[in-house]
């Protein structure tokens, strides 16, 4: 099981960046670990990106590694337009689409290990599980993102918390017209775990999880279904509240306007601030 030193301390974050300052100094301190000291030019003539990181250490916001991690957590907490961090950092837009493009995935790729696979799952606990789209603009050369379901494009994710409420696993992303059941299957989670201590919705109905009863055709459910049902649901609002949690990252509730290959790489780098830095 991945663990994390961050988890450990409180966390009342930033309103606009979600992360504190020791946060956003240890993200920065880890990308340049990560790059060893050869950071992206992006940026570099107006933010000074190749400063000493030991200056940056000693607090000083003004030098440019720890602005552009700022620009990145801003733009990913709240899915502002290129041109409005623009005008908020004054610098150019060009400047900003060449800082998210350098950044975004040295942050998914310093991160990485943070996020739990299935292989790090306990077998033996119980788990909440749904999925999400999320949402992003229509391609015309990706049909496959359309969700009769939500009615929009984006793609698809499984989420797993504990009956505590605690955000516990994602999946990779699958196209928006993927069925729930179908995700899950693929993404392996039910060949390391025990699927039948497991909670769902009747989405996942075949699986061997614990779903609603199903209404049949022709008469009612009989009183004790109803009442099986009702304490299925009430216990299923813990994952609907971590995919809520999950989705203050607006880049993730939001349509993602970047291109579209870009995507996954983005969704890695948030669900790494998540599991890194969130208490």
């Amino acid at each position: 099981m991945k663990t994390n030193h961050h988890k450990n301390k409180p966390s009342v974050g930033n309103a606009s960046t979600k992360l504190d300052t020791s946060e956003v100094l240890d993200l920065c301190a880890g990308i340049h670990t990560h790059t060893k000291g050869q950071l992206p030019a992006a940026g570099s003539r107006t933010l000074g990106l190749f400063t000493s990181i030991r200056l940056i250490l000693s607090g000083s916001r003004t030098l440019g590694l720890f602005t552009s991690i700022r620009l990145i957590l801003l733009a990913l907490r709240h899915n502002l337009t290129q041109e409005l961090l623009a005008e908020i950092f004054e610098i150019s837009q060009p400047t900003v689409s060449r800082i998210i493009n350098a950044y975004v995935p040295l942050i998914a790729e310093n991160l990485q290990a943070q996020i739990p696979t299935v292989e790090d799952l306990d077998p033996t606990q119980q788990l909440i599980i749904d999925g999400t789209l999320l949402p992003c603009w229509s391609w015309r050369r990706h049909p496959e993102l359309y969700s009769g379901k939500h009615h929009t494009t984006g793609v698809t994710i499984q989420v797993a918390c504990t009956l505590t409420g605690r955000l516990a696993w994602v999946s990779h992303p699958f196209p928006g017209n993927t069925h729930d059941l179908t995700a899950l299957k693929d993404s392996r989670l039910l060949d390391m775990i025990n699927q039948t201590i497991h909670i769902g919705d009747k989405g996942y109905t075949g699986a061997g999880m614990i779903t609603p009863v199903k209404k049949p055709a022709g008469h009612e459910l009989y009183d004790s279904e109803k009442e099986f049902n009702k304490k299925i649901n009430t216990i299923r609002y813990l994952i609907e509240r971590s995919i809520a949690q999950l989705k203050t990252w607006r880049i993730l509730h939001t349509d993602y306007r970047r291109p579209y290959a870009t995507f996954t790489t983005t969704i890695n780098a948030v669900l790494g601030i998540i599991f890194t830095y969130t208490p």
